[in-house]
């Protein structure tokens, strides 16, 4: 199969959907890589090491897309690209279209095989595409909401994890998954005093097991939550429903009742965000501040350490990609669950139940179309 491997051209987004070793596998099982130029040269991977891997380097997102198969991306495809994209042609990344309407539509015009990186899920409802950046996200979110919290950039100058003599920053987490779970570990870390919430009893417990004793692992609910965002310093939103739209757990209400110049941190804002007062940001223009508290929620987080993220990224999605390359897309859906699962639109259907629900369209199963 010919693959095209992307630039990304999301602002501030450094990524690159492949690493030159990745391309390696992929071309000495038999198939044709183009790369466009410059693509990995933000993650620190030179168009030379990617002919060195057995590429051919491409001038445009235009030919590649014209040339390509399977077309790979590490974000959504932008405005400008949904011509671009062919009927038939399986387009590889992450989509999260519940929260793009435009985006849905694009997609659904263009007739292509929509695979998405994030409702790729196993039968023990795991999401391997998903669970490297979300790695990343929970990790850099506390790194995020500590820089915030400093006064220069609006926060009220505490230390996250104080010092002697000086109790340390409360961090309230909303959500129990990866993100939740590297967040929560990375604030135990620095010394902070940290609230997981979670309303899966049986992950509640494994997290008891194995979180610090400064992690309160509790059961959310809507007065957990009321309650807490009283005493945070930081609250970091990372609550996921694979594929649908995220539900709005922190008010406009509970903001007017939290500490000036505490920090939200909104690593579900792809999905919709978790905070009603949650807006996408970008790498260049990451805060606003509505009723004194500071708002964080770039929709592309782990674009900032391109290189960490890259390398992570490739070593999971290579196996999916090399399946769907080998066997065709069809095939590789009636072989594997997650890449099944990872249907969002095929042939201009709408082959996720959370899109469709998002927007009010018409569900078709992906099995109809097997």
């Amino acid at each position: 199969m010919i693959v095209g491997i992307l630039k990304e051209i999301k602002t501030e987004e450094h990524r690159v959907c492949m690493t030159p070793a990745g391309v390696e596998v992929m071309c000495q099982r038999g198939h044709t890589l183009l790369v466009e130029r410059n693509a990995g040269a933000g993650s620190g991977f030179p168009d030379a090491a990617y002919v060195e891997a057995g590429a051919e380097i491409v001038a445009t997102a235009k030919e590649v897309y014209a040339r390509s198969e399977m077309v790979m991306h590490v974000k959504e495809p932008l405005a400008q690209e949904y011509g671009l994209i062919r009927e038939g042609q399986i387009v590889f990344t992450y989509l999260h279209l519940a929260a793009d309407e435009e985006l849905t539509k694009g997609i659904i015009n263009s007739k292509c095989i929509a695979i998405a990186y994030e409702t790729m899920q196993r039968a023990d409802g795991s999401l391997p595409l998903l669970t490297p950046m979300s790695e990343v996200a929970g990790r850099m979110a506390i790194q995020q909401g500590a820089k915030y919290l400093e006064m220069e950039h609006g926060g009220h100058g505490v230390l996250l994890g104080g010092v002697t003599g000086v109790a340390p920053a409360v961090v309230l987490v909303i959500g129990g998954g990866e993100v939740g779970a590297n967040a929560a570990k990375m604030a135990c870390g620095l010394g902070a005093k940290v609230y997981l919430l979670d309303m899966n009893l049986d992950r509640l417990r494994y997290l008891s097991d194995i979180m610090p004793k400064n992690c309160f692992p509790l059961m959310s609910s809507p007065a957990t939550v009321r309650e807490l965002v009283k005493q945070a310093d930081v609250v970091v939103g990372a609550v996921l429903i694979p594929g649908a739209k995220t539900p709005k757990l922190v008010t406009k209400d509970m903001l007017k009742t939290m500490k000036k110049g505490s920090v939200l941190v909104d690593v579900a804002i792809d999905q919709g965000g978790c905070f009603e007062t949650s807006k996408p940001t970008t790498h260049t223009d990451p805060i606003y501040t509505v009723d004194g508290v500071v708002h964080y929620c770039v929709a592309n987080m782990p674009g900032a350490v391109a290189k960490t993220s890259t390398m992570a990224l490739t070593n999971a999605t290579l196996p999916y990609a090399l399946e769907i390359a080998t066997k065709g897309w069809k095939q590789a859906m009636r072989d594997t669950l997650e890449i099944k699962r990872g249907a969002n639109a095929v042939d201009g259907k709408i082959t996720f139940k959370g899109v469709s629900d998002a927007f009010g369209l018409a569900y078709t199963p992906v099995e109809s179309l097997l």
